[in-house]
């Protein structure tokens, strides 16, 4: 293949996974606007009553967390108060401790125990649904009497079985990680629109 060809190909490639993108997005908006409001709703009465948002993922998700942390506490797209939310991914003695002493898969739990209270919610990440550090989080929080919002795809993994009748389960429809990542951006920047306009109101 000539380079011609070989740039033709390429830019076709491109194409594709933004038409792959806004297929996933399309269909993601008819199964999830719904969960990504009782969600909003969910955070923000947390909030409105003192709590707050941790958020927790690994990898990408991890970073999602954080992202997600740092537009509560600092803004999203209005000037408003800061809210409370913290991401379980970033206190790297913490996290380092943790996994030697007890193994990687405590390392959300253990600080959710030490940090979480009653009437905070709890943000889980894993895009195959079936991350054992994440999965671990979910329990300590069930037993905490912390809410959950778990943020999935490929079916939800094991998460699922482990959410309660009041926690919201957002499963992205497809299997692969990247579009599953990609969509995960954009609910959380409809869970922080939301958190905005049901806390400030129309001018949100």
């Amino acid at each position: 293949m000539g380079h011609a060809e070989q740039d033709a190909a390429l830019t076709a490639r491109v194409a594709a996974h933004f038409a792959e993108a806004a297929k996933l997005e399309q269909a993601a908006s008819q199964s999830l606007a719904a969960p990504i409001a009782r969600a909003v709703a969910l955070m923000a009465d947390a909030l409105r009553a003192g709590g707050k948002i941790l958020a927790c993922g690994n990898g990408g998700s991890a970073a999602d967390a954080q992202h997600f942390a740092a537009e509560l506490v600092n803004r999203f797209e209005i000037e408003r108060p800061p809210l409370a939310a913290l991401a379980l991914t970033t206190d790297s003695s913490a996290l380092t401790s943790i996994a030697n002493d007890y193994g990687y898969e405590q390392v959300f739990a253990k600080q959710l125990r030490a940090l979480g209270r009653r009437g905070d919610v709890l943000l889980a990440i894993s895009t195959s649904g079936n991350s054992a550090s994440v999965l671990q989080a979910i329990r300590a929080a069930r037993e905490s009497g912390i809410g959950v919002v778990a943020l999935s795809g490929s079916g939800g993994g094991a998460m699922a079985p482990l959410l309660g009748a009041a926690d919201v389960h957002l499963c992205v429809p497809h299997r692969n990680t990247a579009r599953i990542q990609e969509v995960h951006l954009l609910v959380l920047h409809c869970l922080c629109d939301g958190i905005d306009f049901r806390l400030f109101g129309a001018g949100a």
